[in-house]
């Protein structure tokens, strides 16, 4: 560990609970805010519906709005979205960056389920994420785990209840803690609610994918998304950065058992010109706020940037 690095970084808990969201205080690069003509996306409602055009947004959330008010539903119905898919496929879900051709489906709330589990294993298998507007899903299912072997558990589910407690409003790592932290040897109950299906059924079982697994297009402009500030056009990243990407969201499972791919994108984009892990801890501050990451996970994150700027990952 550099000597150093907790002194130039802000003193903060290491709770989870602590957390905010990292894309609140990521700074926006110097990009050309986009116009309002440029805004304009096709749309429709993943399990069928006729085709709506959106624009004038600049965040997931503003979005969501848009694509509710083109439909006629309330924006909390809406879970997810994948881009140029009807599938609920976690390798296409919409992120931070929209590509000007995609084409984007909203997957909203369908039936409810409820299931009791006991927790015999102190890990349950679930990488949870969320579309940053506060609905918490399953992103992946460990093969063979505990939560594998619950069939009524499904990738793309959202959480709606632990155990009575709601967590609808709450952020994916918010919610891998909670379920990380429930006792073992104790039956747990999940409240749950699956996408709405079409006439061709989804595929519930599905594992989940990685980003090395989706089909990434490159040099091509895309649509990037912020809470605060404009929209801006941006250049797809490129192939060191998609790989350093890719495990830095491997990362994030590992020591929070989420996925996010954002996030991991912030991570990187943060680490672009710093020339040792202090700048880089010190960046992070800046960028994610309050963001409790441990030292270990900070100098994973370093390396596996230099690792992908030496052409070390596959």
């Amino acid at each position: 560990m550099p000597l150093g690095l907790r002194s130039k970084k802000k003193d903060k808990s290491k709770e989870t609970s602590k957390l905010v969201e990292s894309e609140a205080a990521a700074p926006a690069p110097p990009a050309a805010a986009v116009s309002a003509s440029r805004l304009q996306f096709h749309t429709q409602l993943a399990h069928g519906s006729p085709t709506g055009r959106v624009g004038g947004f600049s965040s997931a959330r503003e979005l969501y709005a848009k694509i509710a008010e083109a439909f006629d539903i309330d924006p909390a119905e809406i879970m997810f979205c994948t881009l140029n898919t009807h599938k609920a496929d976690m390798d296409k879900l919409l992120g931070a960056q929209i590509g000007l051709e995609d084409f984007i489906f909203a997957h909203i709330k369908g039936q409810r389920k409820e299931v009791e589990v006991l927790k015999t294993n102190e890990v349950l298998g679930l990488t949870i994420t969320d579309n940053g507007t506060g609905c918490a899903f399953i992103k992946r299912i460990k093969e063979g785990s505990l939560m594998d072997q619950t069939k009524i558990v499904c990738v793309g589910d959202h959480i709606e209840t632990i155990n009575g407690k709601n967590v609808s409003d709450c952020r994916h790592y918010e919610v891998a803690k909670m379920l990380k932290d429930l006792e073992k040897g104790q039956v747990f109950k999940l409240k749950l609610i699956e996408p709405m299906k079409a006439f061709e059924k989804l595929e519930p079982r599905s594992k989940g994918g990685t980003l090395s697994e989706a089909k990434i297009s490159r040099g091509r402009e895309t649509l990037r998304l912020r809470t605060k500030g404009p929209a801006t056009v941006e250049e797809m990243p490129t192939e060191v950065e998609e790989k350093a990407i890719k495990k830095v969201d491997e990362l994030l499972e590992t020591y929070m058992g989420i996925r996010d791919i954002e996030l991991a994108a912030t991570m990187v984009e943060a680490g672009r010109d710093k020339k040792n892990p202090d700048e880089f801890a010190v960046a992070l501050d800046e960028t994610l706020g309050d963001f409790a990451f441990p030292d270990e996970f900070v100098f994973d994150v370093w390396g596996a940037i230099g690792d992908a700027k030496q052409g070390r990952l596959e």
